[in-house]
């Protein structure tokens, strides 16, 4: 998989947010619906005791709920409302699985990996453009925690503000998409006023009962990476986009085309 570099300008990018509408899903109590069977009452039962007796050691790490705004690394005209249910592997570093909505139905469409300035500074250069920085989102009110009380949220966002994050997704929704298709998306954040749609917004400030400018108002005393900003990081200033590679297969063991089943 390659990540090939892409060059636009601010004002065709602008142009083409203007015009873009996302393709729309049919859906079910106000979530997309996925194709298949609905699940009977066999399987239902059969998760129930398997739920009793398995460990979800990983799963249960999962300790908060982060809501923020993503689009492609090499399109700023595709936007998606991100859910991220995260964990902490360390003080320096948190993973999150990435949702569509925080509905019981929702699709898990990516993941993030949140790392410190401190890691961050460690990364090789070319890997440190696949990183985009927090500082913005987090002033801007725009990465937030539903329903946590502001002094505890602070808390948090007072860390996350200095922090790094890498993000794929894995599930193209805003395409309206049924399944996941394609090859996996690097998705980057906002950086500066003026990049996200006014709709999402306004969506998202409806549905998940949030006042943007006044969490703005209320982060203004918040400091991002202590060496400000990376130069290399949300992609270096550039478009980054993922594309799919044909090589030639590495393996010890002869090619499953030259094996020979004999009876």
């Amino acid at each position: 998989m390659d990540i090939s570099t892409l060059q636009s300008s601010n004002k065709d990018n602008t142009e083409k947010r203007r015009k873009y509408h996302p393709r729309k899903m049919s859906s079910f109590n106000g979530q997309p619906r996925v194709p298949g069977e609905p699940t009977d009452t066999a399987t239902s039962v059969l998760e129930t005791v398997k739920s009793t007796v398995q460990g979800f050691g990983p799963i249960n790490k999962i300790h908060q709920h982060l809501c923020a705004f993503h689009f492609y690394s090499h399109d700023m005209t595709r936007q998606v409302e991100a859910h991220h249910y995260c964990g902490h592997q360390n003080e320096e570093m948190r993973q999150c699985l990435i949702y569509d909505s925080p509905e019981k139905n929702a699709r898990l469409i990516g993941l993030e990996y949140v790392i410190s300035e401190n890691l961050f500074l460690t990364l090789p250069d070319e890997e440190k453009r696949l990183w985009h920085s927090h500082f913005y989102e987090v002033k801007s009110g725009f990465f937030f925690m539903p329903n946590v009380p502001s002094p505890i949220e602070h808390k948090d966002m007072e860390k996350v503000c200095k922090t790094y994050g890498k993000v794929f997704h894995f599930w193209q929704v805003d395409r309206g998409d049924q399944l996941p298709l394609g090859i996996p998306q690097l998705m980057m954040a906002l950086t500066r006023d003026g990049q996200v749609y006014d709709h999402l917004v306004q969506s998202c400030a409806e549905r998940m009962g949030i006042d943007f400018e006044k969490e703005r108002k209320s982060r203004e005393y918040m400091t991002g990476p202590a060496h400000g900003v990376h130069p290399l990081a949300n992609g270096g200033g550039k478009g980054l986009e993922t594309r799919l590679r044909e090589v030639e297969l590495k393996s010890d063991s002869p090619t499953p085309y030259a094996i020979r089943a004999s009876v």
